[in-house]
């Protein structure tokens, strides 16, 4: 009669072990599906940089510009990217006619050369952006896709970049997602030499 329990407690605890470990690897599995799912919406759900500004209409003449310029599959890639976004107001700043005339066919390069001056390889937020300036003494250097440099530094809690020709530019909303990298909308246009 002993040996019978035994075995059959020996059996309940052999079933209960083989269970036990199906129903681990089940749950192992489940988990990393419920994390490549959730990857796979993120990245349906998040727009690109292209998409966050088309969408968002205080970037109407970012988003003209950069139709004109034929850089809307590029800032649509994989990137990553860190783009200084000039507001419609930033983009009114600038003198009369100014955006009629860079919007123009023959100032493609030139158009060109702006937007690409307001953008980042890489994708940097906001306290990334403050770290680089707190670790190099209050002014960090960056170089943009156009190959110009612009110069982050704070004003209290405010970013402050100034491009080279010696003006500067305000970020006024920071960390705006996109799939591809981040946007910073800025309150002027910053120019390249």
């Amino acid at each position: 009669m002993k040996t019978k329990n035994l075995l059959l407690a020996l059996s309940i605890v052999g079933f209960l072990s083989a269970t036990s470990c199906k129903s681990a690897k089940t749950e192992e599995v489940n988990n990393v599906k419920k994390e490549v799912v959730a990857k796979i919406e993120e990245k349906v759900q998040t727009p690109n940089i292209v998409e966050v500004a088309v969408g968002n209409e205080n970037f109407s003449t970012l988003v003209a510009a950069v139709k004109a310029a034929d850089l809307v599959s590029t800032l649509s890639s994989d990137g990553p990217f860190t783009v200084f976004a000039p507001t419609n107001d930033a983009f009114a700043k600038l003198p009369e006619g100014t955006i009629a005339n860079l919007l123009k066919t023959e100032n493609k390069a030139t158009l060109t050369s702006i937007l690409t001056y307001h953008v980042v390889s890489g994708k940097f937020d906001a306290a990334a952006v403050v770290a680089a300036i707190k670790a190099n003494n209050g002014a960090f250097e960056v170089t943009t896709v156009q190959g110009g440099k612009l110069v982050a530094s704070l004003d209290g809690e405010s970013v402050i970049l100034k491009d080279e020709k010696g003006n500067t530019s305000k970020v006024i909303m920071a960390d705006v997602a996109a799939s591809n990298g981040v946007i910073h909308a800025i309150d002027s246009v910053v120019m390249p030499k």
